[in-house]
């Protein structure tokens, strides 16, 4: 390759850089180990990298989820699945982004529901970074629909563990 053709491919690649979408950086939380289990199901999380949603506390202490529908359910009854903490005392919640397959803020996450694709408990919530990724896996993997972090409730996780969803 002559110093031309170098040149302009240095140039592109740094264009690219510069001009790609910008994305929330991924959320730095401790990885499951080999024994941790899903406070939700009992499942060893670590088998399944690529579903992985997690809750860190303001004291360190992690929870680990095999997939953003059982952290949904931890969440909405703290109390059943983990007694003595506090929602106030979490500090940061993240759930495993499907095409990235990295921990983002599920808190700004987008989730498709009633996909065609299964998660290790079955249908799933879709983790997704951005609304044309969630408008693009909903077309390709025949979801419901988009909702966002506050508008999960048990009546949508019943629907998932029931395959209610058309």
């Amino acid at each position: 390759m002559n110093t031309g053709n170098k040149f302009l491919l240095i140039f592109f690649m740094v264009l690219i850089l510069l001009v790609r979408p910008v994305f929330s950086e991924p959320v730095d939380l401790p990885k499951p180990g080999p024994t941790d289990t899903c406070p939700v199901c009992g499942m060893f999380v670590a088998k399944y990298p690529e579903w992985v949603a997690t809750v860190r506390y303001k004291d360190g202490h992690a929870h680990h989820f095999d997939g953003a529908k059982d952290l949904f359910k931890y969440l909405l009854d703290l109390p059943k699945w983990a007694p003595g903490h506090q929602a106030e005392s979490i500090d940061a919640i993240g759930a495993t982004e499907y095409y990235g397959l990295i921990l983002i803020d599920a808190r700004q996450a987008f989730y498709v529901t009633g996909s065609d694709v299964l998660g290790p408990m079955g249908h799933e919530l879709i983790p997704l970074e951005t609304k044309e990724d969630a408008e693009e896996f909903l077309r390709d993997h025949k979801g419901s629909g988009i909702i966002r972090f506050n508008q999960v409730t048990g009546e949508i996780l019943m629907k998932l563990d029931n395959g209610l969803f058309e």
